[in-house]
Protein backbone atom coordinates (compact mmCIF):
# COMPACT_ATOMS: atom_id res chain seq x y z
CA UNK A 1 0.00 0.00 0.00
CA UNK A 2 1.07 3.29 -1.00
CA UNK A 3 1.52 6.19 1.83
CA UNK A 4 0.66 10.07 1.61
CA UNK A 5 2.25 12.77 3.99
CA UNK A 6 0.87 16.03 3.54
CA UNK A 7 4.18 18.14 3.98
CA UNK A 8 3.54 21.43 2.01
CA UNK A 9 1.37 23.50 4.70
CA UNK A 10 3.21 27.25 6.11
CA UNK A 11 3.46 26.29 9.98
CA UNK A 12 2.78 29.63 11.12
CA UNK A 13 2.47 29.12 14.62
CA UNK A 14 6.06 27.10 14.64
CA UNK A 15 7.46 30.41 12.62
CA UNK A 16 10.47 30.59 14.76
CA UNK A 17 11.68 27.34 12.78
CA UNK A 18 9.39 27.71 9.34
CA UNK A 19 11.04 31.10 8.16
CA UNK A 20 13.44 29.12 6.86
CA UNK A 21 12.59 25.23 6.10
CA UNK A 22 9.22 23.65 6.11
CA UNK A 23 7.12 22.17 9.22
CA UNK A 24 8.03 18.38 8.47
CA UNK A 25 11.74 19.28 8.90
CA UNK A 26 11.74 20.51 11.82
CA UNK A 27 14.06 18.53 13.89
CA UNK A 28 12.74 16.32 17.39
CA UNK A 29 15.18 14.92 18.93
CA UNK A 30 18.22 15.07 16.46
CA UNK A 31 16.22 14.35 13.11
CA UNK A 32 12.95 16.20 11.17
CA UNK A 33 9.63 14.83 12.10
CA UNK A 34 8.88 13.11 8.99
CA UNK A 35 11.55 11.25 9.60
CA UNK A 36 9.69 9.23 12.06
CA UNK A 37 6.61 8.96 10.41
CA UNK A 38 7.87 7.19 7.58
CA UNK A 39 9.83 4.42 9.66
CA UNK A 40 7.25 4.41 11.53
CA UNK A 41 5.24 2.94 8.06
CA UNK A 42 8.49 1.42 7.19
CA UNK A 43 8.92 -0.58 10.72
CA UNK A 44 5.00 -2.31 9.06
CA UNK A 45 6.37 -2.94 5.77
CA UNK A 46 5.11 -0.14 4.08
CA UNK A 47 7.46 1.57 1.62
CA UNK A 48 6.33 3.53 -0.83
CA UNK A 49 5.42 6.67 0.25
CA UNK A 50 4.27 10.07 -1.32
CA UNK A 51 5.17 13.56 0.31
CA UNK A 52 2.86 16.08 -0.87
CA UNK A 53 4.86 19.18 -0.76
CA UNK A 54 4.28 23.14 -1.23
CA UNK A 55 6.39 25.64 0.94
CA UNK A 56 9.84 25.74 0.90
CA UNK A 57 9.86 22.05 -0.77
CA UNK A 58 13.25 22.65 -1.87
CA UNK A 59 14.29 22.09 1.54
CA UNK A 60 13.12 18.42 1.92
CA UNK A 61 14.00 17.64 -2.00
CA UNK A 62 17.93 18.61 -0.72
CA UNK A 63 17.48 16.74 2.65
CA UNK A 64 16.47 13.53 0.48
CA UNK A 65 18.46 13.43 -2.13
CA UNK A 66 21.71 13.74 0.77
CA UNK A 67 19.88 10.95 2.96
CA UNK A 68 18.90 7.53 1.78
CA UNK A 69 16.93 5.38 3.69
CA UNK A 70 15.09 1.63 2.83
CA UNK A 71 11.91 2.83 1.60
CA UNK A 72 11.12 5.26 -1.47
CA UNK A 73 10.18 8.60 -0.99
CA UNK A 74 8.45 10.60 -3.99
CA UNK A 75 8.39 14.31 -3.61
CA UNK A 76 5.31 15.76 -5.58
CA UNK A 77 4.91 19.35 -5.87
CA UNK A 78 1.50 20.25 -5.04
CA UNK A 79 1.70 24.14 -4.96
CA UNK A 80 2.70 26.79 -2.12
CA UNK A 81 -1.37 27.70 -1.70
CA UNK A 82 -3.22 24.57 -2.00
CA UNK A 83 -5.27 23.69 0.89
CA UNK A 84 -4.81 19.52 2.46
CA UNK A 85 -7.74 18.18 0.01
CA UNK A 86 -6.18 19.70 -2.93
CA UNK A 87 -2.96 18.14 -2.15
CA UNK A 88 -4.26 14.77 -2.31
CA UNK A 89 -6.15 15.32 -5.23
CA UNK A 90 -3.45 16.49 -6.91
CA UNK A 91 -1.82 13.27 -6.31
CA UNK A 92 -4.52 10.77 -7.88
CA UNK A 93 -2.70 10.26 -11.54
CA UNK A 94 0.20 8.24 -8.44
CA UNK A 95 -2.38 6.95 -6.28
CA UNK A 96 -3.99 4.83 -9.07
CA UNK A 97 -7.28 2.72 -7.99
CA UNK A 98 -5.86 1.42 -4.79
CA UNK A 99 -6.67 2.39 -1.34
CA UNK A 100 -3.24 4.22 0.96
CA UNK A 101 -2.47 6.14 4.07
CA UNK A 102 -2.44 9.04 4.58
CA UNK A 103 -1.32 11.27 7.26
CA UNK A 104 0.06 15.08 8.17
CA UNK A 105 3.56 15.41 8.36
CA UNK A 106 3.53 17.14 11.92
CA UNK A 107 2.14 14.18 14.05
CA UNK A 108 3.57 11.23 15.68
CA UNK A 109 1.79 8.46 17.08
CA UNK A 110 2.88 4.66 17.85
CA UNK A 111 -0.98 3.26 15.61
CA UNK A 112 -0.70 -0.19 14.80
CA UNK A 113 -0.99 -0.05 11.61
CA UNK A 114 -1.55 -3.38 11.15
CA UNK A 115 -4.59 -3.61 12.93
CA UNK A 116 -5.78 -0.26 11.76
CA UNK A 117 -6.26 -2.08 7.99
CA UNK A 118 -7.47 -4.88 9.31
CA UNK A 119 -10.45 -2.59 10.93
CA UNK A 120 -10.37 -0.67 8.14
CA UNK A 121 -10.87 -3.74 5.28
CA UNK A 122 -13.60 -5.14 7.79
CA UNK A 123 -15.45 -2.21 7.90
CA UNK A 124 -15.79 -1.81 4.42
CA UNK A 125 -16.40 1.67 4.24
CA UNK A 126 -14.66 4.52 2.30
CA UNK A 127 -12.57 6.15 4.68
CA UNK A 128 -11.27 5.43 8.38
CA UNK A 129 -9.78 8.18 10.51
CA UNK A 130 -7.29 7.10 13.29
CA UNK A 131 -9.38 8.66 16.14
CA UNK A 132 -6.76 9.92 19.65
CA UNK A 133 -7.95 11.83 22.71
CA UNK A 134 -5.53 15.08 23.09
CA UNK A 135 -3.05 15.40 25.87
CA UNK A 136 -5.35 17.69 28.43
CA UNK A 137 -3.56 21.01 29.34
CA UNK A 138 -5.45 21.78 32.30
CA UNK A 139 -6.75 19.68 35.56
CA UNK A 140 -10.39 19.76 36.02
CA UNK A 141 -13.09 20.76 38.60
CA UNK A 142 -16.37 20.63 39.52
CA UNK A 143 -18.44 23.15 41.53
CA UNK A 144 -22.01 23.44 43.17
CA UNK A 145 -24.37 26.50 42.90
CA UNK A 146 -22.24 28.06 45.88
CA UNK A 147 -18.88 27.65 44.39
CA UNK A 148 -17.80 25.12 46.81
CA UNK A 149 -15.40 22.83 44.68
CA UNK A 150 -17.13 19.28 44.53
CA UNK A 151 -14.45 17.17 42.56
CA UNK A 152 -10.62 18.33 41.46
CA UNK A 153 -8.48 15.78 39.13
CA UNK A 154 -5.13 16.42 37.40
CA UNK A 155 -5.21 16.53 33.82
CA UNK A 156 -5.73 14.03 32.09
CA UNK A 157 -6.69 12.62 28.29
CA UNK A 158 -10.00 10.85 29.65
CA UNK A 159 -11.40 14.11 30.21
CA UNK A 160 -10.99 14.76 26.69
CA UNK A 161 -13.30 14.25 23.18
CA UNK A 162 -12.07 12.05 20.46
CA UNK A 163 -10.29 14.11 17.59
CA UNK A 164 -8.81 13.79 14.20
CA UNK A 165 -5.43 12.31 14.84
CA UNK A 166 -4.65 11.16 11.29
CA UNK A 167 -3.19 8.06 9.79
CA UNK A 168 -6.22 7.27 7.40
CA UNK A 169 -6.76 4.72 5.28
CA UNK A 170 -8.97 5.83 2.12
CA UNK A 171 -10.28 4.53 -0.93
CA UNK A 172 -10.01 5.96 -4.44
CA UNK A 173 -13.27 6.71 -4.42
CA UNK A 174 -12.48 9.26 -1.48
CA UNK A 175 -11.09 11.24 -4.14
CA UNK A 176 -13.83 12.40 -6.02
CA UNK A 177 -15.33 14.20 -2.64
CA UNK A 178 -11.96 16.72 -3.13
CA UNK A 179 -13.50 19.33 -5.92
CA UNK A 180 -9.72 21.55 -5.94
CA UNK A 181 -6.97 22.70 -4.30
CA UNK A 182 -8.77 25.12 -2.33
CA UNK A 183 -10.71 22.06 -0.35
CA UNK A 184 -9.97 21.39 2.76
CA UNK A 185 -9.91 17.86 3.64
CA UNK A 186 -11.29 18.03 6.78
CA UNK A 187 -14.26 20.30 5.78
CA UNK A 188 -16.48 19.17 3.06
CA UNK A 189 -15.30 16.01 2.09
CA UNK A 190 -15.01 14.23 5.53
CA UNK A 191 -18.20 16.25 6.91
CA UNK A 192 -19.67 14.60 3.26
CA UNK A 193 -18.52 11.29 4.29
CA UNK A 194 -19.77 11.40 7.85
CA UNK A 195 -23.24 12.39 6.76
CA UNK A 196 -23.22 9.11 3.97
CA UNK A 197 -21.83 6.92 6.58
CA UNK A 198 -18.65 6.01 4.74
CA UNK A 199 -16.07 7.35 7.98
CA UNK A 200 -15.26 5.07 10.71
CA UNK A 201 -12.47 5.76 13.58
CA UNK A 202 -10.31 3.54 15.10
CA UNK A 203 -9.58 4.04 18.24
CA UNK A 204 -6.05 4.97 19.16
CA UNK A 205 -5.72 5.19 23.29
CA UNK A 206 -1.97 4.45 23.38
CA UNK A 207 0.48 7.83 22.25
CA UNK A 208 0.03 10.38 20.10
CA UNK A 209 1.65 14.10 19.52
CA UNK A 210 1.00 16.77 17.48
CA UNK A 211 3.46 19.75 16.72
CA UNK A 212 1.38 22.88 16.46
CA UNK A 213 3.11 24.70 18.71
CA UNK A 214 6.87 25.42 20.46
CA UNK A 215 5.51 23.27 23.41
CA UNK A 216 4.26 20.22 21.03
CA UNK A 217 7.62 20.12 20.51
CA UNK A 218 9.16 20.13 23.65
CA UNK A 219 6.84 16.98 24.72
CA UNK A 220 7.53 15.02 20.92
CA UNK A 221 11.41 15.27 22.56
CA UNK A 222 10.59 14.02 25.85
CA UNK A 223 8.34 11.28 24.35
CA UNK A 224 11.08 9.89 21.68
CA UNK A 225 14.08 10.71 25.00
CA UNK A 226 12.29 8.65 26.86
CA UNK A 227 11.28 5.78 24.46
CA UNK A 228 7.55 6.46 24.89
CA UNK A 229 7.59 7.09 21.39
CA UNK A 230 10.00 4.49 19.19
CA UNK A 231 10.98 4.30 15.81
Amino acid sequence: MKVVILAGGFGTRLSEYTKSIPKPMIQVNGKPIIYYIMKHFYNYGFKEIYCAIGYKGHVLKKFFRKNKFPWQVKLIETGLNTMTGGRIRRLKKHLGNERFFMTYGDGLANVNLKRLLKFHIKKKKLATMTAVRPPARFGKIKLNNHNKVTLFREKSNLDEGWINGGFFILEPKVLSYIKSDKTFFEKQPLESLSKKGQLMAFKHKKTWQCMDTIRDKEILEKLLVKNILKF
